[in-house]
């Protein structure tokens, strides 16, 4: 592998490890009663805002001109509608995000918003775990590199 394409994988595992961490944050946040008020929120808040954050760098880093996806692409074209669909959960998960944190601004007024804010949150948990894991898919596909699955 070409030494300079070898350090680019290397900031991708290393910002991979700190998606992780965020999203562990949200996933421990949710995990708090709910009946905490006002500490839950400010716990959700904080995460879902750095979860954003490492969503948005993590889109750069892999979606920049000869990065990850289109270096994938061209190795293995067979992997192009994997990419795509990496690229357009990137769009989503972004928006939903930005969702979550504008319903936190407007205010969640029942108990019952509240709920289904945590549920929205947590469904998205989930969602970006089966991303990651289709990126090692992808990545292991195209390049035979496991880029790690606990970061």
């Amino acid at each position: 592998m070409d030494p300079e394409f070898a350090a680019y994988l290397e900031r991708v595992r290393a910002h991979r490890a700190e998606l992780g961490e965020s999203l562990a944050a949200l996933d421990a946040a949710l995990a708090l009663p709910i009946g905490l008020g006002v500490l839950w929120r400010r716990r959700v808040r904080a995460a879902l805002t750095e979860l954003e954050h490492d969503l948005r760098d993590h889109r750069a880093i892999t979606e920049e001109p000869g990065g990850l996806y289109s270096d994938a692409v061209a190795r293995a074209p067979r992997l192009a509608s994997l990419a795509k669909r990496q690229m357009e959960d990137h769009l989503d998960f972004v928006e939903v995000v930005q969702r979550l944190l504008g319903e936190r601004e407007a205010g969640l007024q029942s108990a019952e918003a509240v709920a289904a804010h945590r549920e929205a949150a947590t469904e998205l948990v989930g969602r970006i775990i089966r991303h990651r894991q289709r990126g090692a898919d992808l990545i292991y596909e195209a390049y035979e590199v496991d880029i790690g699955g606990s970061g």
